[in-house]
């Protein structure tokens, strides 16, 4: 099952995709007599994805698409208020050799981020004024289905919800100020975008064959599998679980396989295996 968030009436709401079509779901509770939360996030924290995915596979396919949202429609960020961010840095051994770190081996190099950095697709990047050098990271995110604590690695899909497209920001001159600074360099306002589509795990075969890439102007910077990052999704949902309870909703960005510098004009993209293409252009602060 996939899953969006739509600017309908002015108003972001839930969407499920049908054949590439955003179908509302405030028009399927409508049409079918159901009462499905309307707000992704929501839908989420009750607990509904797994019976709405039952629910869905029942149905003919022709009476949703009657529902087709037929007129143009602009995709939000998949919700604005998760709980928390999780970022994992460095968890590609090439991407810890553009800032001549090593690799971390013995734990996730983990950060956390503030929802004020979130942007959804087609929004504007914003280099602030404050950095000279910031870069863009395509990544693939882990979105947790329901609370998650002391999860072993063989449990961990049990408690994921699915998976989405995420390009996360640096301000990599101040973080190369001093690494203490790591967290400002990653909370700038729209340092975070994140959607088009949720992408249950029914949908993903082998999350470790999927294929990320940081794209900058239609050109790809890097690309990499997620069966080489040195962490891999089920083991950052265990290790994330033992620091802290993960809640439904809360995002896991696993980290990049390659991070690009970003200047005014340009545009950025993450492309995953079998993923919508998530898009967003740069506006440089500092350029009137």
């Amino acid at each position: 099952m996939r899953l969006a968030t739509v600017v309908h009436g002015n108003e972001e709401t839930a969407a499920l995709i049908v054949n590439n079509n955003p179908v509302l779901v405030k028009d399927i509770n409508r049409s079918f007599g159901t009462n499905w939360e309307t707000n992704l996030l929501l839908l989420i924290e009750k607990g509904q994805l797994t019976n709405l995915n039952q629910w869905v596979s029942r149905q003919k396919p022709a009476a949703l698409q009657k529902l087709t949202v037929t007129e143009p429609v602009t995709y939000g960020p998949l919700y604005r208020r998760p709980r928390k961010i999780w970022g994992i840095g460095l968890n590609y051994a090439e991407h810890a050799g553009d800032l001549d770190e090593k690799t971390p081996t013995q734990a996730p190099a983990s950060f956390m981020k503030p929802d004020t950095t979130i942007i959804g697709p087609g929004d504007t990047i914003k280099i602030p004024v404050q950095s000279n050098r910031t870069t863009a990271e395509a990544e693939l995110g882990i979105i947790i289905g329901k609370p998650c604590k002391n999860v072993s690695v063989e449990e961990a899909p049990e408690y994921v919800a699915g998976f989405t497209s995420i390009i996360d920001m640096t301000a990599e001159d101040i973080l190369r100020q001093n690494p203490r600074y790591l967290t400002r360099s990653k909370s700038f306002d729209t340092f975070f975008s994140f959607g088009p589509q949720l992408i249950t795990t029914d949908e993903v075969d082998d999350v470790h064959s999927l294929e990320v890439a940081t794209i900058i102007n239609n050109k790809v910077h890097r690309k990499n599998i997620v069966a080489n990052m040195t962490f891999k999704p089920w083991h950052l949902v265990s290790f994330h679980s033992q620091v802290m309870t993960l809640l439904p909703g809360d995002i896991i960005s696993t980290g990049t396989p390659g991070a690009v510098v970003i200047s005014d004009g340009d545009v950025v993209q993450c492309q995953i295996t079998g993923f919508p293409t998530l898009t967003n252009p740069v506006k440089d602060l500092k350029v009137r």
